[in-house]
């Protein structure tokens, strides 16, 4: 097939761990790749957010990065890239008039409206994977949610339009439904995990130390867990990611983690190490008794599966994809959410009882094997990408068969039924400063 992905604020060569640098990034590269190898012919569109940057790149994997030149060639929040959506969508527009892609697939919010833009005129299907959702975000957020006041409202009318809906998680399936979306129309498909490179080895750590891992904001819950480590006292916390020098949130955050620390006493135990290259992120995993993920939500997380595939029991609270991805009791701990008293109670579990941490281990080891393989994941996907290009032939080919019926066949057809073969029309593509439909 020739598949395109858009991905407008996650490009698929970022360095992790920036504000808006995280597990988008690493699903977008590690499905694009995937399908590749399989055959597909995949080119990846992304914001051009450098002047240096080509404006199209191949990778060493075998998939195209196309640099859009849509605003300024410079980093922009996500939450400021809405504005800058037409221009994608017209970019999009100039390229596949030229050489359509079979299906499209878009990643996240932003990057659905560019592509309906584009691909709609074409007839070419758009499969749409959110990551996250406005509605959930505004609920744990509230005043503090910095999404574009018009994102739900966008995010309902594409979760009814577009030609499919993949979700990562079974969690996400009945927030779509509230929003409108035909279950008939749904999948879920988890997001993978590199195997050869998240993998068991010796532990190499000679403190009792538990790992954290992700963007510093502060929804991740690393407060939450450093006030369970004060409990544990012979516990050392690693805390890794962020953003870039100088960036004013990751700063702030940061600076507000270290004066938790240091007012519960533990400054001397608890380290943030900042960004962590992806090379050595699995050695840093496996240096770890515990991985522990402790957001107040999580559309889906790739860090337990990551941790799981290098035999590294987890703790996590008990939200979003981690209810898909770990099994309670078997390749971690589940906790409640915003609960430090019981990530203190679970990971002291862990740490005290070196053989069910084992065995929680290797547990997950087995789980990543035989279900989030990026093979595996590719797979389903292309499977999803298969049934929306045959329902779209079945569908282009029903006026056809109506008419070989024969005149007398098609003259007994009720009303209803002659509607039914009838082309609707196409709804109008919400744009920025338009009204939604």
């Amino acid at each position: 097939m020739d598949v395109a992905l858009v991905s407008e604020h996650a490009s698929p060569l970022a360095v992790l761990g920036g504000v808006d640098a995280g597990g988008q990034n690493v699903h977008v590269a590690a499905l694009a790749a995937a399908l590749a190898s399989r055959g597909d012919r995949v080119t990846v569109y992304t914001r051009r957010d450098g002047p240096e940057l080509p404006e199209r790149q191949h990778t060493a994997e075998g998939y195209d990065v196309v640099h859009v030149p849509a605003g300024p060639a410079r980093p922009v929040g996500k939450d400021g890239l809405l504005r800058y959506m037409p221009s994608f969508g017209q970019y999009l527009s100039r390229c596949w008039a030229q050489a359509a892609p079979e299906v499209v697939h878009a990643h996240f919010w932003m990057s659905g409206l560019a592509a309906m833009q584009a691909a709609q005129p074409l007839a070419v299907p758009v499969v749409q994977t959110f990551h996250a959702l406005g509605s959930v975000k505004q609920r744990h957020q509230g005043s503090r949610d910095s999404s574009p006041v018009e994102r739900l409202e966008r995010e309902e009318w594409l979760a009814r339009t577009v030609t499919r809906v993949v979700a990562t998680c079974t969690d996400e399936v009945a927030e779509l439904v509230r929003m409108g979306a035909d279950l008939r129309r749904l999948s879920v498909v988890p997001c993978g995990v590199d195997l050869a490179a998240f993998r068991p080895a010796d532990r190499r750590s000679p403190t009792r130390r538990v790992v954290s891992v992700g963007r510093l904001v502060p929804r991740k819950g690393y407060d939450l867990v450093i006030e369970a480590v004060a409990r544990l006292p012979t516990v050392e916390l690693v805390i890794a990611g962020g953003g870039p020098a100088n960036d004013t949130e990751t700063d702030t955050e940061r600076t507000r983690l270290l004066a938790v620390a240091e007012q519960l006493g533990v400054g001397d135990r608890v380290r943030l190490v900042g960004q962590v290259a992806r090379a050595d992120m699995p050695a840093l995993l496996r240096s770890a008794e515990v991985v522990v993920c402790a957001p107040w939500y999580e559309p889906f997380g790739i860090v337990p599966l990551e941790a799981m595939a290098c035999g590294v029991p987890v703790v996590a609270t008990s939200v979003g994809g981690f209810l898909d991805t770990v099994v309670d009791r078997v390749t971690g701990i589940l906790v409640p959410p915003r609960d430090s008293a019981a990530l203190a109670a679970a990971l002291a579990q862990l740490v005290d009882d070196p053989r069910l941490a084992h065995r929680l281990g290797e547990a997950g080891r087995r789980r990543a094997e035989q279900r989030y393989s990026w093979d595996t994941v590719a797979a389903d996907t292309a499977r999803v990408y298969r049934q929306v290009l045959q329902q779209q032939e079945n569908k282009a080919a029903e006026p056809a068969r109506s008419v070989q019926r024969g005149p007398d066949r098609h003259r007994r057809r009720s009303r209803d039924d002659v509607s039914a073969v009838k082309p609707r029309p196409r709804a109008a593509v919400p744009l920025p400063g338009t009204p939604g439909p």
